[in-house]
């Protein structure tokens, strides 16, 4: 089997890695735009299964070319490659797993194109959105009658520093798009639109975390696929306090704003100012990071109020030299591609994680999880 990753920064590099571990691949493809960035892939994941490959991934015939003669592919690329990325994928007849969970609706556009072609395009495959979709998912399915779903993660430093007490593990750009968009959650069984950095709310996890807060951001692709199942669905973002009041502050400010304005002769978006200024003041004490999640389905089983909770608290990888959020998201989705290359998925279309991984495909994917160093513990409470 031969599987494509497109992109080698740090979560596609670890994609790559992960792919080389598993028997079933006989052959990795780690395509970029710098010969560098392959280089170093290459050296980190040491497999003679790996071979490296210079490209162009700016429009659908670049990366049509690339994926021709691949069997699946794993896009590692930025938000606004992610659209281009599945044309391409479903003109090459080639399955694609994207971490990319953002614009579903003109994803789902494409479900019959990629039926037609007899592939599978699983977006937003990655911790969150990913891991949190479908252990929505099952929550819902292991009730009787769902009344609320709230899927909660985030990636935030292991060692905090002052004045935001963030840093950044992925692209500045795609942190402030999450700030700024509207969330679509599901309330009393409708899609609704709420407004951004809402929902402020106080939690706590375990050690070495503490307090936190968390706001609702948008939940993807689990509003619509779930809606019809579960009354109220939300989707938080976990910071250490005093984060979302900066930020928000920032945001009524027009900061963060995208629309041009120029100053001194020259023309830039409020938004790309603020990234630069941002930027350096977004970095931890060190590179170590954690990242959190917490998936709380309650509603009724056996005829009793019941809650299930999964929850986990993932540390910075010390044995593969990497942070938590490049492997909470790289490692759902090397085996997603695993298993559609072994024929453990079958479906075709533009088929969301949490369509796949319920009911008899649930453990299994769990167990792997675990095997490959992301535990997450569960437990069922019944509420009085």
């Amino acid at each position: 089997m031969h599987i494509v990753v497109l992109g080698t920064g740090m979560i596609g590099t670890t994609v790559v890695s992960e792919l080389a571990n598993f028997t079933d691949i006989d052959l990795i493809t780690a395509v970029d735009v710098r010969q560098e960035s392959i280089d170093k892939c290459l050296e980190i994941s040491n497999s003679h299964k790996v071979e490296g490959k210079v490209a162009s991934l700016e429009t659908k015939e670049d990366i049509a070319e690339v994926l021709k003669y691949a069997d699946v592919a794993v896009a590692c690329l930025p938000h606004s490659l992610s659209l281009v990325a599945i044309k391409a994928a479903i003109e090459s007849k080639c399955h694609l797993v994207d971490l990319v969970g953002s614009m579903f609706n003109e994803k789902i556009e494409l479900h019959e194109a990629a039926m037609d072609a007899g592939v599978i395009i699983v977006p937003g495959c990655g911790v969150a959105p990913g891991i949190t979709n479908f252990l929505a998912a099952q929550g819902i399915e292991m009730l009787e009658e769902a009344e609320e779903a709230i899927m909660i993660c985030g990636g935030i430093p292991r060692h905090p520093v002052p004045p935001l007490w963030y840093q950044v593990v992925f692209r500045l750009e795609s942190v402030l798009g999450l700030y700024t968009k509207p969330a679509i959650a599901v309330e009393n069984g409708q899609l609704v639109e709420l407004s951004p950095l809402s929902g402020l709310e106080k939690m706590t996890f375990p050690q070495p975390v503490g307090d936190c807060e968390a706001v609702i951001t948008d939940a993807h692709s689990t509003a619509y696929i779930l809606k019809d199942k579960v009354k109220n669905l939300y989707e938080k973002t976990v910071r250490y306090p005093g984060h979302w009041d900066k930020m928000n502050v920032l945001g009524e400010l027009g900061f963060l704003d995208n629309i041009p304005i120029t100053v001194a002769g020259v023309t830039i978006t409020p938004r790309a100012f603020a990234e630069r200024i941002l930027a350096p003041k977004m970095l931890g004490a060190s590179h170590e990071d954690v990242t959190v999640l917490r998936v709380e389905v309650s509603g009724v089983k056996d005829g009793k109020p019941t809650k299930f909770t999964w929850e986990m608290v993932d540390l910075y990888d010390h044995e593969r030299k990497i942070t938590s959020m490049a492997k909470t998201t790289a490692i759902p989705a090397a085996i997603m591609a695993k298993w559609i290359a072994c024929k453990k998925i079958i479906e075709t279309g533009v088929v969301p994680i949490e369509s796949l991984i319920v009911k008899e495909r649930f453990q299994p994917f769990m167990e792997e999880l675990n095997n490959l160093g992301i535990q997450i513990d569960f437990k069922e409470d019944i509420l009085l």
